[in-house]
């Protein structure tokens, strides 16, 4: 039985619209990108309540948001906006840039990438 106003925080993200689906929400929780009061999420049945601030990871970008309340629906926009209040950092300028955010450069007329600077390469970016 769950308490009045708790929802599991998997069902919460895909009704806040911040995943597409709740498998999504799920598997987001359990590779450890979603934290509730600063302590990871252990599984996706964890739950959530008004006042709790979650910090979510997607794409490179941090949000953090505060939930204001549990949701019924997945529905439009506008009602998804109601859950949550944002208190995401803003994000960098296009100029601040990461510096792994760079490509590698290449001389001119080098060609296509070999196999073995391809793996180098693919290395390097999944090292996040």
């Amino acid at each position: 039985m769950v308490a009045e106003g708790r929802q599991r925080i998997d069902k919460w993200l895909f009704f806040s619209r911040a995943v597409k689906s709740r498998s999504l929400a799920a598997k987001l929780v359990v590779a450890g990108r979603v934290r509730i009061n600063r302590d990871k999420a252990a599984q996706a049945s964890d739950l959530v309540k008004p006042g709790d601030v979650l910090t979510i990871t997607l794409d490179r970008r941090i949000f953090v948001w505060k939930v204001l309340g549990a949701g019924a629906r997945r529905g439009p926009a506008e009602e998804a906006r109601t859950l949550y209040e944002d208190m995401s950092p803003p994000p960098t300028p296009k100029g601040d840039a990461l510096p792994d955010a760079i490509p590698a450069l290449r001389e001119a007329g080098s060609g296509r990438p070999t196999k073995k600077e391809r793996r180098q390469t693919d290395r390097l970016l999944d090292e996040d």
